[in-house]
């Protein structure tokens, strides 16, 4: 982890009053949209790709992602002068197709969601030979997108709970697994658009579901089916999931925005979301937050603005 510490940036935890009395508990937002790249993804691309030999990295990378792993497989490629190819859904955000170019990555649109992206991406894998780097099904990957758990237990060692976004299920199987390294008895709790469940199901019943269309304004977590290698992890690991509207999610969006003066994408503001929807069902005194990342379309904020106020919290 030590060799992370060089490349990612350690995060700030963010608090709020307003927050802390409207839920009456103590909250701790840990801000990976302030993370390099606006988001989380970087970590774990940054330490998947330390752990390649030099012969494999010639060989280049690939990856399929709706838009935060592209940026962050795309970042840490360039930092070490190694060519990746992305590739990534029709109807990315261009923001995050731009990012990812600028980065020095070439981009392959294709598909209409992450499915066929990655389905894509892997037939031009077996074509190469590049390095595939998985967003979320990788034990690299997730030990990267751990390393927000020990950080965020360093900066503030009472927390009892974590929820974190869940889509393909990277982030909360790294974070859940450091976090009960540190203290078995801290509770991990996932967090899931309703329109994209295929985690929450797949946890709460005994088989995998695997949906045939997803629908939410958090495109970062709009995945079909739970990873093989997280799936196992977030049975044995993580305490519970929930799920989230989409006009909750828009609701905390716009929460951020005008109390706390931060911008977050969809997946990024679903931990609130759950916590503001959840918050009896939450039994926690000091409750940390993964707000994943920052990468939003400016111009759906009207849209987002439209979706909150259909929504009435307490708030």
């Amino acid at each position: 982890m030590d060799r992370l510490a060089t490349v990612v940036h350690r995060t700030p935890i963010m608090r709020s009053e307003t927050t802390n009395k409207l839920v009456g508990k103590h909250v701790y937002f840990k801000m990976e949209n302030q993370q390099k790249t606006g988001a989380f993804k970087f970590r774990g691309a940054s330490f998947k790709l330390t752990q390649l030999s030099n012969e494999q990295l010639k060989k280049g990378v690939i990856a399929a992602s709706a838009g935060n792993h592209a940026q962050g497989v795309a970042n840490a490629a360039s930092k070490l002068n190694v060519r990746a190819t992305i590739f990534m859904p029709e109807k990315t955000p261009v923001a995050k197709i731009n990012a990812t170019r600028a980065y020095g990555a070439d981009v392959v649109l294709t598909g209409e969601s992450f499915q066929e992206a990655y389905e894509a991406s892997l037939k031009r894998q077996m074509q190469t030979g590049a390095e595939y780097i998985h967003p979320f099904d990788d034990y690299d990957v997730m030990a990267g997108q751990g390393t927000i758990a020990t950080e965020m237990l360093q900066q503030e060692d009472r927390i009892d709970t974590i929820l974190v976004p869940v889509g393909g299920g990277g982030l909360i199987s790294g974070i859940a697994t450091a976090a009960k390294q540190k203290n078995p008895h801290i509770k991990v709790i996932g967090v899931q658009a309703a329109g994209a469940s295929a985690m929450y199901t797949s946890y709460c019943h005994r088989q995998v579901a695997r949906l045939d269309k997803v629908s939410t304004i958090a495109e970062g977590i709009a995945v079909k089916k739970p990873g093989e290698r997280t799936l196992p992890l977030i049975r044995r690991y993580v305490d519970d999931i929930m799920t989230v509207s989409d006009e909750e999610i828009a609701a905390a969006t716009v929460y951020m925005l005008e109390r706390n003066k931060t911008l977050l994408e969809g997946a990024g503001a679903t931990p609130l979301a759950a916590l503001f929807a959840h918050n009896s069902k939450i039994k926690s005194d000091h409750c940390g937050m993964v707000m994943s990342g920052g990468n939003m379309d400016i111009s759906t904020l009207p849209m987002i603005q439209q979706l909150a106020s259909k929504h009435h919290h307490s708030a």
